[in-house]
């Protein structure tokens, strides 16, 4: 019992800040939403802070860009040899957002600064479903600030960097398998936040003027949480097992490389593919130290075994007049997570994406920009034994529409 105790408490918390990332759900401009978030290969305006430093030396004007999306996402649990759903969270509304500004100290260098969320959600079960011991509610938000340089070579290449600073947050409760003398189950929560730094570079080229191509890459990101609050509601008669105290712990969050093309057959069409990899396998094991003992133990450490992963994205803009554009996109999302590792903070499958949106400008300096994601993930079922998850079968979906404006001058 007591090392059952100990993986549902350490093989949580931060698991769901991995899945975030391995359950990707990347929202870094509304225009690219809109193209199946495309954008290495192209110049993208003032998010080329994200999606390719190099491309920020080619942006033509000065620009400030406010956005936000809304996730409104649900997933079924079967619970084994059950013949329908028996479970379902009641996830409340996400809001990531993303600002960028993007000035030019010269014709060839530009500077901008970039604040945006990529990592972020609620996964909310309740206490009643037969997973509560090991999930009852997640809490996750991560904002990265990143600075950029970019300098253009010539007026064909560009190159640029920028370093982020990384400020994450995790709450977390659970139901824990201990009754007080009125038959009530003991609870925990954990909360904590940590910081980090990477960085984000890039090369763009445009070899001609119907052809484009990107390179970046992001940097793994090593979260820490140093001083986490570790509170349990148990009988008085257990307190002395399940004291509250501090945890610390590490979580590596995965590099990204993304090769993009640009296509522009023609001055009203552009046509843009991306390949994303992933490093998950830098993801192998997951520790907590205690700075009490929890259940009779001062550590916990699982097996987590994430394997490299790729996202293959095409997305295509038409611009009916100089005032409208219309946008469509899809993208296919490998899951990272091997079989018998499935956790149900955000139960990871492979994923399909597809969205659509519209750019109008709305006066001379002030584009608005709205897009729609459709993400279905896969059923899938698993054992869930190899990571103290929960067996059974797990169906997620989700619909995110999103809207930003863009000030040019």
């Amino acid at each position: 019992m007591k090392s059952k105790l100990l993986a549902l408490l350490g093989g949580t918390l931060l698991s769901g800040v991995a899945m975030a990332g391995g359950y990707q759900v990347n929202l870094a401009s509304q225009r690219q939403i809109g193209m199946g978030h495309t954008g290495t290969g192209l110049v993208t305006g003032t998010s080329s802070i994200f999606f390719n430093p190099g491309a920020m030396s080619h942006v033509r004007e000065n620009g400030v860009t406010i956005g936000a999306s809304g996730i409104f996402s649900k997933i079924a649990y079967s619970a084994p040899e059950s013949s329908g759903v028996t479970a379902r969270t009641d996830n409340p509304a996400g809001t990531p957002f993303q600002v960028y500004a993007v000035y030019g100290i010269t014709d060839k260098l530009k500077a901008g600064i970039g604040v945006y969320t990529p990592f972020g959600s609620t996964v909310k079960w309740g206490n009643q479903w037969n997973g509560r011991f090991g999930l009852e509610q997640l809490k996750l938000s991560a904002i990265y600030i990143q600075p950029t340089l970019s300098y253009a070579i010539t007026d064909k290449i560009g190159i640029g960097a920028g370093l982020t600073y990384v400020k994450g947050k995790v709450n977390l409760q659970r139901s824990i398998p201990v009754q007080d003398q009125e038959g009530n189950y003991g609870k925990a929560e954990l909360d904590g936040d940590g910081t980090s730094v990477g960085y984000n570079v890039g090369v763009y080229v445009k070899p001609s003027d119907k052809i484009s191509l990107g390179l970046s890459y992001r940097s793994k990101v090593d979260v820490d949480v140093e001083e986490g609050d570790a509170t349990f509601t148990v009988a008085s008669s257990l307190k002395s097992r399940f004291p509250d105290t501090k945890f610390k712990a590490s979580l590596p969050l995965p590099a990204t490389l993304s090769l993009g093309v640009g296509i522009m057959p023609t001055e009203a069409w552009t046509i843009a593919i991306d390949v994303n990899r992933v490093e998950w396998s830098a993801y192998k094991s997951l520790r907590f130290d205690y700075a009490d003992p929890v259940n009779g133990s001062t550590f916990t450490e699982n097996a987590r075994n994430y394997e490299d992963s790729y996202i293959y994205r095409i997305g295509a803009e038409y611009k009916v007049t100089d005032a409208l554009a219309l946008r469509a996109g899809a993208y296919y999302d490998n899951s990272p997570v091997q079989e018998g590792y499935l956790t149900p903070e955000t139960p990871d499958s492979d994923a399909r994406g597809i969205s659509g949106g519209i750019g109008y400008k709305l006066s001379e300096n002030f584009n608005l920009d709205a897009s729609f994601l459709y993400i279905n993930r896969k059923e899938r079922t698993d054992a869930g034994d190899k990571s103290g998850g929960i067996a059974g079968t797990y169906k997620a979906v989700a619909y995110i529409p999103g809207i930003s404006f863009t000030y040019n001058f």
